[in-house]
């Protein structure tokens, strides 16, 4: 019994000395064992931003560190600049820190505002036969030509040409069967009834610039009339969003919109008010097509979409209200308003504009949403001296103008092009599809229409933005129609798209720049006159 005991004691003692051993001297770690080398830093140009580079020279220097010495054999395969299509650059390479720095440079010049890729694969090798650990790929946008890519000429010439080439999509473009204004330059039969009421307006600049004759002018209206009179599809006198070109019958902007859209109305009954000023003629076909216009302006039953004391965007035929969406401020909308109120047959009363558009008087406007808030009203009404309960119309619009240009001068976003040369967003086409771009909203796209229709506003910003986009952009932008609808500088994209309702305020908003026409004509309609006063508005040019 005793020896047992003994023998427990002495182990007891051995374990514990153990323990306390194990403590005191820890295992050390072993170092683990890797077949890889590492990437240390890149640098273009001398300058290090990580992995994303913007603005770059079309003849850049990269130079990439790593861990070991690389070998050099292995290089050629595994470094590569390439295009967003994925086409390949010629590289020469060279070797500079013992080796440990990878020097690549393109052979021949990158192309301007272009989007590449340097990738530097896994299978570049050390002196040793390892392997980078990780692949590396780095990003790179190149810088704009600064060269001009037109012959530099007259301000009053350029705002000429520039005029006439976008007055060619609602000239040449417009649809064979109808005369209206296509979408855009892919829509085949559909027409736009808003962007149809800046066509006419665009066929008052046309004549008045002598693009077109008088007579060429009136028989492309008439066609126009004829074709909204007789055949267009229309809802307690509204027209729809979207039509056939050739049957007027509505084509669906979504599953509930397939009806009146009260907007897209008031925007074009703009442009045939101003037409009918404009065709003012004693002859009978002048005489006719005045004629026609006010009936179909007085057939639009504006008092039918009033509701909860407001005016109602859509009304569908299968769905009646159900997109349930009232037209209040601050919008592109104003328009709807006075030309609901100006009607001489179912007019509305001061009350729903109070109600409806200004919320009575809590009608929000930060004046930095997109500049075509700024825009579509004022194709026709005129800001300058007017006012109402509600606002300065003249300070707001410039206001707004010239935040756009602050925001993209002060470019606290970072994106690659902005500046007092290059500004203005809108709604518009988008590297993703379709945006309403605005401070609060950017991702880098530009619009042209959005400074360039500013023009009355910002003439001095407007006119900086007009050259750049013409001289420096031109090549990229510049086209068949006037400017492409939208670009990013910042990712090197480029729309190939024109849009009736982008096109048009550029067009007639520089007309109204130069001589104030489609703001005279417009203004100068009687029942805007009374229509207008009725809501409260003054004006010297009421």
């Amino acid at each position: 019994m005793q020896l047992r005991h003994c023998l427990l004691v002495l182990i007891s003692l051995l374990l514990f000395s153990c323990s306390k051993q194990d403590t005191a001297k820890p295992i050390e770690p072993v170092a683990p064992i890797t077949d890889s080398f590492t990437f240390s830093k890149i640098k273009v140009n001398e300058a290090s931003a990580g992995f994303s580079y913007y603005g770059i020279n079309t003849s850049p220097v990269f130079k990439l560190s790593f861990s070991a010495v690389i070998d050099k054999s292995s290089a050629a395969k595994a470094v590569v600049i390439k295009d967003k299509n994925g086409v390949p650059v010629k590289l020469e390479l060279n070797y500079e820190d013992q080796d440990k720095t990878l020097v690549v440079k393109p052979v021949e010049p990158l192309q301007a505002i272009t989007k590449y890729f340097l990738d530097v694969q896994t299978n570049l090798t050390s002196d040793k036969g390892k392997n980078l650990n990780i692949p590396i790929i780095v990003n790179l946008i190149t810088a704009v030509d600064e060269a001009d890519k037109f012959p530099v000429i007259a301000e009053d010439a350029l705002l000429d040409l520039v005029q006439k080439q976008t007055f060619k999509y609602f000239w040449d473009f417009a649809h064979p069967g109808s005369g209206l204004a296509r979408e855009r330059n892919t829509s085949a039969d559909i027409v736009t009834s808003g962007g149809s009421g800046f066509g006419m307006m665009a066929l008052v600049t046309g004549i008045h610039r002598n693009f077109i004759s008088r007579d060429q002018g009136l028989e492309r209206m008439q066609k126009i009339v004829a074709f909204l009179k007789n055949k267009a599809q229309r809802f307690h006198g509204a027209y729809p969003h979207w039509m056939n070109g050739n049957t007027g019958a509505v084509v669906p902007f979504s599953p509930k919109d397939n009806g009146a859209d009260l907007v897209e109305t008031s925007l074009l009954m703009q442009g045939m008010l101003t037409a009918r000023q404009f065709f003012d003629a004693a002859n009978p076909a002048e005489t006719t097509l005045r004629t026609d216009i006010t009936r179909i302006y007085n057939e639009v039953e504006w008092d039918w979409f009033v509701k909860d004391n407001s005016l109602y965007w859509h009304w569908s035929p299968t769905v009646g209200w159900e997109m349930n969406l009232p037209v209040k401020g601050w919008n592109e909308a104003l328009i709807t308003y006075v030309m609901a109120a100006s009607s001489t047959s179912h007019p509305i009363q001061k009350t729903v504009y109070d109600n409806g558009w200004a919320s009575n008087g809590t009608m929000k406007n930060s004046m930095n949403g997109p500049l075509f808030f700024s825009h579509y009203s004022f194709l026709g009404i005129n800001p300058n001296g007017l006012s109402d309960a509600y606002g300065n119309y003249e300070n707001q619009t410039k206001i707004h103008a010239l935040n756009h240009y602050n925001y993209a001068k002060a470019n606290v976003k970072g994106f690659y092009g902005y500046g007092e040369n290059c500004w203005g967003l809108t709604a518009s086409d988008d590297i993703n599809g379709y945006l309403a771009h605005e401070p609060a909203n950017d991702n880098g796209v530009i619009s042209p229409t959005a400074a360039l229709a500013s023009f009355p506003y910002t003439p001095k910003e407007s006119m900086q933005a007009l050259k750049y986009y013409y001289y420096k952009l031109g090549d990229k932008i510049w086209g068949d129609y006037g400017f492409t609808d939208a670009f990013s500088l910042h990712d090197a994209w480029f729309a190939s798209s024109t849009l009736a309702i982008d096109q048009g305020p550029i067009i007639i908003m520089i007309e109204n720049h130069r001589s104030q026409l489609l703001w005279k004509l417009f203004m100068n309609s009687p029942e805007v006159k009374t229509g207008m006063r009725k809501l409260g508005f003054t004006s010297p040019n009421l």
